[in-house]
């Protein structure tokens, strides 16, 4: 199966990045080697993990990481993109964890070896548990906590890193973690939820600074996540809870972040769900950024409900993936050039984009043809955002390998490579080489 792009592709010039990415808590295994995290205590209580799997092995890229940095350059990447997990740098006690330290030192020399650039994610959702036992990010000491915790990182670093993002999708920090319930910590409270994402974006602009004092050279910025919010009916209710979800989903993100408030709906939230601001907290979040990331899989449905609120209509017309979330690469353009007409943004790169199926391995090969078909279709949605006149500089598949898929376990694979779980054998899906076809017929 191939991927197929317009001959005069944006996405086939040079200087685009084509990348893979990845996140520590999923992949890395040796969890003696770190410390404790919110995941590895959400996975050991019964019934919050579907298959009541958990991360202390995962792929084991620690023990892997050599093997699987020739899988990334075999590839023909420009970039891998993966994050730090924060209790392998920092122990509980503050020092620093030198033995975690050098395993990134190690990684990121592999990768400049081999000309590929380091997309480093700082936060993605796995919060050591002595900061947890602390309050959390309900606790807006951990903000200035994460401003060291980037300091520490960034000197060591330094020029090891093509780009910083500080968060990976704050919206999966706040609301599935504290308002939906279904992330660690598995919280439902909606002020405890707003809280959190303020406290998330402030960590985010007190370690913009220093990125940009201690990595002056790297492209730093942050991750967000979106789905263009449509309406259920033509219903006029419908239609407004429509655009309540986008302001509570997607803007209340990235508002902060370009015009330095949060939207309006914040008003019609009752006094007591509301975060505590403080002073001089919205010009801290919105420091000027490098790049935005934006990741996407679906769009979501929305119907106004009897609250006066808005409530997601499930999909259940095919095609779905293997998570039952439709397949909709026309609504990539589409929030893509909602926000490029809305903000003025710098640079953008697609994060994330991918796709679960149902894999299975016959005689070595692996037949995903409908992620090769879901990559080929989001591929040239970006594609179609570019030629509309938006500025993307990169596109990252999700994921580089299966991993351990948060709450769904290991039950869901959204990987370009196969990963057998019991003995680890890394082997690539035909999403992999029809992905690596189109990196290498690009025009040089």
């Amino acid at each position: 199966m191939k991927i197929t792009l317009a001959h005069s592709s944006a996405l086939l010039k040079p200087d685009f990045v084509f990348g893979v990415a990845t996140a520590s808590f999923q992949i890395e295994g040796a969890a003696d080697s770190r410390e404790a995290c919110i995941w590895d205590t959400f996975c050991a209580e019964p019934g919050r993990i579907k298959d009541g799997s958990n991360g202390l092995i995962a792929c084991d890229h620690i023990a892997h990481w050599q093997e699987d940095v020739e899988l990334i350059a075999a590839l023909g990447v420009d970039a891998y993109r993966f994050s730090i997990a924060w209790g392998r740098v920092i122990k509980a006690d503050g020092s620093i964890n030198q033995a975690g330290l050098s395993f990134y030192l190690q990684l990121l020399d592999a990768l400049n070896k081999r000309n590929i650039k380091a997309f480093v994610t700082l936060y993605h959702w796995d919060l050591p548990q002595y900061l947890q036992d602390n309050g959390g990010w309900l606790n807006r000491s951990t903000a200035y906590k994460f401003a060291e915790y980037a300091d520490i990182v960034s000197r060591a670093f330094g020029d090891r890193v093509y780009s910083y993002a500080t968060l990976n999708e704050p919206f999966c920090s706040a609301y599935l973690s504290y308002e939906a319930g279904i992330h660690a910590p598995g919280v439902q409270n909606r002020q405890q939820g707003r809280q959190v994402a303020h406290h998330l974006l402030l960590a985010h602009g007190l370690a913009m600074p220093i990125l940009q004092k201690n990595a002056p050279q790297a492209l730093n910025g942050i991750v967000l996540n979106f789905s263009p919010c449509h309406a259920a009916s033509n219903d006029a209710a419908d239609i407004r809870a429509a655009d309540m979800a986008d302001q509570y989903h997607n803007q209340w993100y990235l508002q902060p972040l370009m015009e330095g408030c949060y939207p309006a709906l914040l008003q019609q939230l009752p006094a007591a769900e509301q975060p505590q601001i403080k002073d001089g907290d919205m010009a801290i979040i919105a420091q000027p950024l490098d790049f935005l990331g934006v990741n996407y899989y679906t769009r979501t449905v929305y119907r106004a409900n009897n609250k006066g609120w808005f409530s997601d209509v499930p999909p259940t017309t095919p095609p779905l993936t293997d998570m039952g979330w439709e397949i909709y690469p026309q609504g990539l353009t589409e929030i893509l050039l909602a926000i490029h007409k809305r903000y003025k943004l710098p640079p953008v790169y697609i994060t994330e984009n991918g796709a679960a199926v149902p894999d299975t391995v016959h005689n070595g090969q692996v037949h995903d043809t409908q992620r090769v078909k879901y990559f080929e279709q989001h591929l040239q949605a970006t594609e179609a955002a570019i030629n509309a006149g938006m500025r993307i500089d990169g596109y990252f598949a999700w994921s580089l390998m299966d991993n351990f898929e948060w709450a769904e376990g290991y039950a869901k694979r959204f990987g370009i490579v196969y990963v057998d779980y019991a003995t680890q054998q890394r082997t690539l899906k035909d999403s992999a080489i029809a992905l690596r076809d189109v990196f290498a017929g690009r025009k040089k």
